[in-house]
């Protein structure tokens, strides 16, 4: 039980990557709280999950929010031991030289400023427990790809900021990490694969097939080994590990 006792906070529940951390860390012994702006989400993972499940229904673009986000998981559970921050604003797919600047912006605040936010706010509580964080960011960290630009340039940026607030934090003995995943098969990488599928006319397991034929270990990772690596950064095991990015790509990518 790697995280027995502990109160691990996922912000940004949507379908896939953030339920397989919520659910995978109940396993594992925590208690959760579940933040998302989706209600029904939110309560039907809160029923799966049981008794030691809290949903918040958050818009973490919102301070007041993120604030009583913070304050109900210390009413309920008296501490607060990991932030995984799971929460993405799409950025814009069109190159640097054509995008719009404000759409730059935007992807920028939603993506780095509402981390960054997030983090401010369970600091504290993160300072009592001697706590860590653990952002997901991507794999487009290790590529410049067209039309990539605008979602590299806010990934990067996340990753600078949780580098820095790891020294920041460090003191306070809060450790903060990253993990970067490339694919990650669920239910909406399904539905692209399908849909590429049939424009060409083909199965969808020959998509599937053509990206993993580039990839070191020939198969996409899933959501649940992807939260596997975000539980063994949150857990006691990585206690000497702090401002890393953990690549979870099956070695699509090496870093």
């Amino acid at each position: 039980m790697l995280l027995d006792g502990k109160v691990v906070l996922v912000a940004g529940v949507g379908p896939g990557l953030g339920q397989a951390v919520a659910v995978r860390a109940a396993a594992q012994g925590a208690s959760v709280v579940l933040a998302a702006r989706s209600p029904a989400i939110l309560d039907e993972l809160a029923t799966k999950i049981g008794d030691r499940a809290l949903a918040v229904p958050t818009d973490l673009a919102d301070e007041a929010a993120g604030r009583a986000l913070a304050e109900r998981s210390l009413e309920r559970f008296g501490r607060i031991d990991a932030l995984v921050h799971n929460a993405f604003a799409m950025p814009p797919m069109r190159s640097l030289g054509r995008v719009d600047l404000d759409e730059v912006r935007a992807g920028l605040d939603g993506n780095v400023i509402t981390a960054l936010r997030t983090v401010r706010l369970v600091t504290p509580a993160l300072t009592e427990s001697r706590g860590s964080v653990v952002v997901v960011n991507s794999a487009v960290l290790r590529h410049s790809r067209r039309p990539f630009g605008p979602y590299k340039l806010a990934k990067a940026a996340l990753l600078a900021a949780t580098q820095n607030l790891a020294s920041e934090l460090g003191p306070r003995g809060i450790r903060v990490n990253s993990v970067a995943p490339g694919w990650i098969w669920a239910d909406q990488l399904r539905g692209w694969f399908e849909f590429q599928a049939a424009q060409r006319g083909v199965p969808a397991r020959q998509i599937y097939d053509e990206v993993a034929s580039d990839i070191d270990l020939r198969r996409l990772p899933e959501p649940d080994e992807v939260a596997d690596a975000v539980l063994f950064l949150v857990s006691d095991l990585a206690r000497a590990v702090t401002g890393a990015c953990l690549d979870v790509n099956c070695g699509e990518f090496h870093h």
